[in-house]
């Protein structure tokens, strides 16, 4: 592994190409080059399994894959040949499709805790349909959110919480409450009590619930007359593959799923319960709440995805797989970090089917100068891995080749570590994150 001789420059054209047309050069901020070392952020040709192959010709094993959305690898043959046959049928028509009701159906077998459900393309459009429908059905205003939690939607009563707040008005309608922190959630419903229309949250991140906390959520939200919901997003098959609440059986009002639901194609939900969801019906007497209606949120070829990502999860034991492929990775990672002296400073963090990793400096603080130096590593080995969030695809080559590519790239960490100053490891600026206010 050179990482010194490791250039990208059919990806350097092609990065440039992409900024000159597209603003921030992705559709997506977390996929911008600026989270990748300078010059070193991979465009990408094509993906098989768990790798993907750049336009400079690298093939590297692949984790985080389309930021969790692709969770049974890519071009998953029995995905790819469901959309396929709907895609020959035609995807969008004047009525709903018979498929429609089918993946309903599907989708609800697979998350029992809810008794209706809605598909949309993105989670954005999921989360913010429940907050609406949440502010009719308690005639409050409020949404409290999780401030622990990095994303919820792009609509104003999130993004307005961030520093990229530009453009948007006045948020002092959306308040925060800390994750696993009950008495803290409590003094929040009782400052604004009778305000509050819904607390939104994910059930589960980088850290396991405490115990006892999502089931005293539950009462706060009952006791407090708010709605419960739950963002699934992530947590979503990866948990189990009826979510966090078919594991940890608590039951929220409302739920988000997407990502993994489609293995990178486009859809999402929002489920819950059937009293609440019919206000965005036609089945009541109440004012109509408008809670979902995209053209193309039902497109044939999605929800053929959707119904096949679920028959293979629950066929093949998908969420075990993840679970037994994070296991070997993480221990792999640590031990290797342990053994080149980096143990305290690379580590690994999250349930073992949503790993993610911190770079720690000499004081163990989080530095944006070591991930980048611990990036430019791992993409000259081969490695493609903004986290370690792992995909069934992978196989116990690809996790032994990732552990011997952590373990050389620990090696140049520790030299780091030892000059005080990662700068000349670095060959450019350092990464960014994705929220900040000035680019």
């Amino acid at each position: 592994m050179d990482i010194e001789g490791f250039e990208l420059p059919r990806s350097r054209k092609a990065n440039e190409r992409l900024h000159t047309l597209i603003p921030g050069g992705a559709h997506t901020y977390a996929k911008g080059d600026d989270q990748y070392p300078e010059n070193l952020a991979p465009v990408i040709s094509h993906g098989r399994g768990a790798h993907v192959w750049d336009v400079d010709g690298n093939r590297y094993v692949e984790y985080g894959s389309g930021l969790r959305s692709v969770s049974l690898g890519h071009a998953h043959p029995r995905v790819v040949e469901a959309v396929r046959r709907e895609i020959d049928r035609g995807s969008n028509f004047v009525r709903p499709s018979i498929l429609e009701a089918e993946a309903a159906e599907r989708f609800l077998a697979t998350v029992p805790t809810a008794e209706m459900v809605k598909f949309a393309k993105n989670g954005s459009d999921a989360t913010t349909a429940a907050v609406r429908l949440a502010r009719a059905v308690t005639g409050r205003t409020r949404v409290a959110l999780c401030a622990d939690h990095p994303f919820f939607s792009v609509d104003d009563w999130f993004i307005g919480t961030t520093p990229m707040s530009a453009g948007i008005p006045a948020t002092d309608l959306t308040v925060t409450f800390p994750y696993g922190d009950l008495p803290a959630t409590e003094r929040l419903l009782s400052r604004h009590e009778g305000e509050i229309a819904c607390l939104i949250l994910e059930p589960a991140a980088h850290t396991e619930p405490p115990p006892g906390y999502l089931a005293g959520l539950r009462a706060l939200a009952d006791r407090h007359g708010c709605v419960l919901v739950f963002d699934e997003m992530i947590t979503g098959f990866r948990w189990s593959e009826a979510g966090a609440q078919g594991l940890y059986g608590v039951v929220p009002d409302l739920s988000t799923f997407g990502k993994a639901l489609g293995n990178g194609f486009a859809v999402s939900a929002l489920a819950g319960r059937r009293d609440l969801m019919e206000r965005g019906g036609l089945r009541h007497s109440d004012d109509r709440v408008f809670l979902l209606s995209t053209t193309h949120g039902a497109e044939t070829h999605s929800l053929a995805a959707a119904m096949a990502v679920q028959t293979t999860y629950t066929e093949e034991g998908v969420t075990a797989r993840l679970h037994a492929l994070g296991e070997r990775l993480a221990a792999g990672v640590r031990a290797a970090a342990a053994a080149m002296g980096v143990g305290d400073h690379v580590v690994v963090r999250g349930r073992a089917s949503n790993l993610v990793f911190a770079t720690l400096d000499g004081n163990g603080q989080p530095s944006q100068e070591y991930r980048t130096l611990f990036l430019r590593g791992l993409l000259a080995g081969g490695v493609l891995a903004p986290s370690f969030v792992v995909s069934s695809a992978l196989d116990d080559a690809d996790i032994d080749h990732t552990v011997d590519v952590v373990a050389r790239t620990c090696a140049v960490y520790r030299k780091a570590l030892d000059a005080g100053d990662p700068t000349p490891w670095l060959a450019g600026r350092p990464v960014k994150p994705v929220f900040r206010r000035r680019a």
